[in-house]
């Protein structure tokens, strides 16, 4: 009953936004996607965040195939219930962005629960989760942390756009042969 009621908000605050966007005319391809299509699958799906996935085993074996497939794992720590958390997944499959994830990434979605799990894992990537979910972390082929989100920029998603995921993506993807071995 609370994801179809924070699902409901959302898409009212999508709604808005996109009247907003509309009237200034920048609407996102996202929030286009999401009233002019329907709710996008991922959103529909109320287990983005699983709560019965082994977040380290999850973390392991995304490093090992980003490490052999050149790429960068991105971490992302939030909860069924978090609408911000949806939009996220929504941005991540706007057109452009899924195909910059899908080049430069290895997804790793590890759920906090309500605040009840893998706190540890955020503690150990920096992550404070105190200034809100989604909170991102990208590690390199070997694990090593390249960017922990600190300072909650993605938490708020309702106030960003799939531009700013974009931003993200390419300032955070994998760049020659150099800076893998690192």
């Amino acid at each position: 009953m609370r994801f179809h009621q924070n699902l409901q908000r959302t898409v009212l605050i999508g709604a808005g936004i996109f009247t907003l966007a509309a009237i200034s005319g920048r609407a996102s391809t996202a929030v286009r996607l999401h009233l002019g299509a329907g709710i996008h699958p991922q959103m529909d799906s109320a287990n983005i965040y699983s709560d019965t996935a082994n977040a380290r085993e999850d973390i392991r074996q995304a490093i090992l195939k980003a490490a052999s497939e050149h790429k960068h794992v991105l971490l992302v720590f939030g909860g069924n219930w978090c609408e911000d958390c949806h939009l996220l997944e929504l941005y991540f499959h706007d057109p452009g962005n899924a195909s910059l994830l899908a080049a430069n990434y290895v997804l790793v979605n590890v759920s906090v629960g309500e605040y009840d799990r893998n706190l540890d894992l955020a503690r150990m990537y920096g992550i404070h989760l105190n200034k809100g979910v989604p909170a991102l972390v990208v590690l390199n082929g070997a694990g090593h942390v390249l960017y922990a989100q600190r300072n909650g920029e993605f938490e708020n998603m309702r106030v960003l756009n799939s531009a700013a995921v974009t931003t993200f993506l390419l300032k955070w993807k994998p760049r020659g042969r150099a800076h893998r071995r690192k």
